[in-house]
Formats: C-alpha cells, structure tokens, sequence
C-alpha cells in the first residue's frame, strides 16, 4: 500500500489563498489594495490589551508585501496610532486608529480628533467606577475609552450598564460599540468603513480593488464597504460566526503563514 503524504505548509496556504482570492492579490499586486485590522486578524487576541505579542518577523513581512502593493498596504485598527506604531517598528505604515477617528495617509500626514474638557472627565471616572470590579480593565485611547471584561466576564451586565450611561452623557457626538468582550465609546463619524474609502481616493490606494481582513464586530463595516466596491473581504474566525465577509479562515497565525508567502 502507498503511504498517503501530507500537503506541504506551501501546499496548504496556496489552498488557502485559492479558496479566499488572495491568489489574485499574489498575481496582480498593482491591482489591489489591502487593509487589515491587527487584534484577532494580524495578532493573536490576549487577555489584556497592552498584551498582545507580534512576531519579529511580521513587521518585516508587512513592509516587504507593502513595497509589492505600492504601498498600498494599510492597518485598520481599534487601536491608537502612538499604540500601533511601536508594535511594528521600524516601520510606520498607513493606518487608521481608533475605528478610523484618526488617520495617517501614505504621505505621513496626520489626522487626530480633538477632545473635549468634559470627555476627559467621563473617561476619568469610568476608570474609578470600573476599579470596584477586579479583571475589569478601562482603556484610554485618547480619543476613545474602552471597558474589557475578558479576565471578568461576570460583570458583562455591569461594564454594559456603565458603557451606556456615560455614552448617554458623552451626546451625539460619540457612539456605542461591542466587540469581543469589550465595551468602546468612540466618535461617532469613525468607521472603519469610512476609512477605507478614505484611503480609496488617495495615492497609491486609488484605483485599486480593496482587500480587507478582520475578525470583530467593528470590521463589518469595513467588509460591506469593500463588497459594495467589488472588493474581497476576509473574516478570522470559526465558521460558528455570522460575517458579511466572503470567505474566512481559522486564525491569526494562518494569515501571517499568507503573508510570508505573499512578501517574497
């Protein structure tokens, strides 16, 4: 009897890239524009946020896809710029912070949210509030506050209690939003969505079909914007998880496996 082979790691991703279109990025990079989001898609989620871990190697494969697409390579993120940046140092690539509440284009130039005496004062005694209940974590990110309640997930109803009193108190200005078991208050014109098309009608993004991968609730946005354009969307996650995304596959560490390939 023959012994039966596995498919080799290239062999795989390959599959994978057939399966997800990322083997048309593969072959006419010029053609497209890719945007990712970092927890859960690029990274590993952990338990805090100051947490995460990045491999050395991926701000090396990033840049090295990045100069393949023409720059046209941008995170899109929860996160705050000034948070971003040291994880993928040395480089400093496009990106859009804080759901798209501040933006850097591919020429550096910066746009920020100012913030009000009365924010700060909210996002001061959401952290005292929230210091009654142990594992329950207040975030500032400048522009925006989030509340995690991964290490305490018993305290949901009390963290979303929270949340939505001080969103009532914040006003019009501000927006509520879930993710995966954390509670954000965050401007209310940010979306990732907008922040693609943002992108979209800038150098070198412009004129380009749009590729975004995520994993959370606030990429959905995102992922309809990049459908409605003709674009390819890519969900990170198990199959039990309704997206609007295209296709999926099972993890962080499998796109990074992509990336490699694709930055070679």
């Amino acid at each position: 009897m023959l012994e039966q082979t596995r498919p080799t790691a290239d062999a795989a991703v390959a599959a994978v890239m057939e399966s997800t279109a990322l083997s048309a990025l593969a072959a006419h990079p010029s053609e497209w524009a890719l945007f990712l989001d970092i927890d859960g898609t690029l990274v590993d989620l952990a338990e805090t946020p100051s947490s995460i871990t990045v491999p050395s190697s991926l701000p090396y494969d990033l840049n090295a896809l990045s100069q393949r697409l023409g720059g046209a390579l941008a995170l899109v993120t929860g996160r705050s710029i000034s948070f971003v940046d040291p994880l993928f140092y040395p480089f400093r690539f496009p990106i859009a912070g804080l759901h798209g509440a501040e933006r850097r284009d591919a020429a550096g130039n910066v746009q920020y949210v100012a913030l009000s005496p009365a924010f700060e004062d909210i996002k001061r005694r959401m952290a005292d509030e929230a210091r009654q209940w142990p594992g329950v974590l207040v975030e500032d990110k400048g522009a925006a506050v989030a509340a995690h309640y991964r290490l305490a997930p018993e305290c949901q109803p009390l963290v979303e209690a929270m949340m939505e009193r001080y969103f009532v108190e914040a006003g019009a200005d501000w927006s509520l939003q879930r993710g995966k078991m954390v509670v954000e208050i965050r401007p209310a014109r940010a979306s990732k969505g907008d922040a693609v098309t943002a992108f979209l009608n800038e150098s070198p993004f412009k004129g380009r079909r749009a590729f975004a991968a995520g994993d959370d609730f606030t990429d959905e946005a995102m992922f309809r914007t990049v459908n409605r354009l003709g674009g390819q969307s890519l969900f990170i996650g198990p199959d039990t998880v309704e997206t609007q995304a295209r296709s999926r596959i099972a993890s962080p560490a499998i796109l990074r496996k992509i990336i490699a390939q694709l930055s070679s």
